[in-house]
């Protein structure tokens, strides 16, 4: 997994365009249209990370092996990152990056809360003490 210098936005422009293989033209065009938008500087130049390198790579890729359109080409990019997102956020919720497994329950206005294995919600006074809280475990 890249470090966190894959995310810093350090290269300028030029440097980022000749890393892709691309014109910086290229780049400016990108920026405008939302495919590829590197982070900005005090002074409004864009600093481009080596992720967003990969992504122009990417962007090349399915551009002239693919033949998918800018606009397919956003779609797929926006697509993959909310993925990454949301597996992301369910690997949080399940605790698989700390080893802590945890277990699920509803909140009063209905949100989804992860409580560490073994505790239960704490039930308001006045509430049904019928109501139980329902483990959830993967088949195996």
């Amino acid at each position: 997994m890249p470090g966190a210098h894959y995310t810093t936005p350090r290269l300028a422009i030029s440097a980022a365009a000749e890393l892709a293989g691309m014109h910086p033209q290229t780049l400016r065009q990108y920026d405008r249209l939302g495919i590829v938008v590197p982070r900005r500087t005090p002074g409004r130049g864009r600093r481009y990370s080596e992720r967003d390198v990969d992504m122009l790579r990417e962007v090349q890729r399915l551009s002239q092996d693919e033949g998918i359109n800018l606009a397919g080409i956003k779609r797929i990019l926006e697509l993959t990152e909310r993925n990454e997102r949301l597996v992301n956020e369910v690997q949080r919720l399940l605790g698989v990056s700390t080893g802590h497994r945890r277990v699920f329950t509803a909140s009063a206005t209905g949100d989804v809360v992860a409580l560490p294995l073994g505790q239960r919600a704490r039930q308001r006074a006045g509430e049904d003490s019928q109501r139980a809280l329902v483990l959830w475990r993967p088949l195996r």
